[in-house]
């Protein structure tokens, strides 16, 4: 049995009374059925006679306090009731199934901000953290400055459940799984086992996945971290981020760090993120078996190497991808290396209906050579493909012509820069 919606503007004693915004607080429990139905219905606020299903932002930077303080919104800074239905929503997709407490969501402007909140709200002078390796090109400038905050760093990769062997001593563990760029995959219920037997807390990035794809706190995670800014909006409209946990202290030391760093999300693109999350599932679904399918086509390609993505059962993070991530929604990215950055940039150029763009998880399919950026230890001619919503056959036949004239440019310029013969004279006539 699933269990029900939390409740959205769940900000009193449980009586049916309204919230700072003047909108009703849910006090009939609706029960959850599949992915599709939990997205579109979380965090909706009781149906009310002519008032719209999704009530509009509230613009407020302080509210009517009459008297004593008391009540969920006293100042803009601190609780806003468009992120509450928000929150509300997302705490929905993350909680898992079966007995436990449901999680709770804390909003940020973007997801290097939800980051940097579970690290500095958790650690502090001489604690031990460890990173991976090969995440989000970002984490080496978090190290830098969680090391001049006193803060020791340990990291280690991804694949083959590397950072277990760092944990003797750490407070917390950040897993990427599937990683970015790379699509490498970690056991996250073993790490997080392994990390709470050394007394160490676990934070696992789930922006590729989405709570779709994976729910880490299902898996024995202690927060799931997202960039909503990716998937979950996906419209590359927008900067989001969030923090999801089960243990209220958790998120109550995570919200105390929004409240003092100021690090708040604006009220409309909360809404238009809760908006965007009515159509996640068919999003998600869409992408998913697209970037499968453009796998399979690249593995033929002779001058495609070290193709990446969870759902091809020749990836190496195949099977453990199978276990760990739900309903075959193994992301959108597949990543793959071509020969050089000339030969990478000939192919990006040569796409008709994929943007070069450095986001994943949006409705228009993205590509780029990551290693334009630095800071991601890839090959030059290193392409991270983001799979929009367009048709599967069509973006595979843009996918596969771009190739083609990635390669033929390559021969017309090698036929160019080849030394031309001498010419003979003709022969003399007699």
């Amino acid at each position: 049995m699933r269990r029900a919606e939390p409740k959205p503007y769940d900000l009193t004693d449980g009586n049916d009374r309204t919230d700072g915004n003047d909108q009703p607080t849910r006090t009939k429990e609706q029960p959850m059925t599949g992915d599709g139905t939990r997205a579109v219905r979380a965090g909706l606020p009781e149906p009310r006679a002519n008032e719209p299903a999704l009530p509009g932002p509230a613009f407020a930077a302080h509210y009517h306090l009459p008297g004593e303080v008391s009540g969920p919104y006293t100042y803009g800074r601190e609780a806003n009731p468009t992120w509450a239905a928000l929150e509300s929503a997302i705490a929905a997709l993350e909680t898992p199934d079966g007995p436990g407490p449901a999680a709770e969501a804390v909003t940020f402007p973007s997801g290097m901000a939800a980051i940097s909140a579970v690290l500095f709200s958790q650690l502090r002078p001489g604690d031990t953290a460890v990173l991976p390796s090969d995440g989000y090109q970002l984490l080496p400038a978090l190290r830098d400055r969680l090391e001049a905050f006193g803060v020791a760093v340990r990291t280690a990769p991804t694949a083959g459940d590397a950072q277990l062997a760092a944990l003797d001593g750490a407070r917390l563990l950040w897993l990427e799984s599937p990683s970015n760029p790379g699509l490498d995959v970690c056991d996250i219920r073993r790490l997080a086992d392994a990390a709470h037997r050394h007394g160490a807390l676990v934070a696992v990035d789930n922006t590729l996945p989405t709570p779709l794809g994976q729910r880490p706190l299902e898996l024995g995670a202690d927060f799931s971290v997202a960039s909503g800014t990716k998937a979950l909006t996906g419209h590359g409209d927008l900067l989001l981020g969030y923090v999801a946990a089960r243990d209220p202290r958790l998120t109550a030391a995570v919200r105390d760090w929004r409240k003092v760093a100021g690090a708040i999300p604006g009220p409309m693109e909360a809404w238009l993120a809760h908006r965007s999350l009515a159509t996640l599932q068919l999003r998600v679904d869409r992408q998913a078996a697209t970037a499968l399918a453009l796998a399979e086509a690249l593995r033929d390609r002779p001058e495609v190497t070290g193709l990446r993505h969870p759902g091809l059962p020749t990836d190496p993070a195949h099977a453990l991808a199978l276990r760990q991530m739900r309903g075959g929604r193994f992301g959108c990215v597949v990543s793959f290396v071509l020969p050089g950055r000339a030969h990478a940039e000939r192919f990006l150029t040569a796409l008709r209906l994929v943007d070069e763009a450095t986001s994943f998880g949006g409705v228009r399919s993205t590509a780029e050579r990551r290693g334009r950026w630095g800071g991601d230890a890839v090959p030059e001619g290193f392409i991270r493909f983001s799979v929009g919503v367009e048709d599967t056959e069509d973006l595979v036949a843009d996918v596969l012509a771009a190739l083609d004239e990635a390669v033929q440019d390559k021969a017309a310029l090698d036929e160019a820069a080849r030394p031309q013969g001498r010419l003979e004279s003709p022969p003399s006539r007699t």
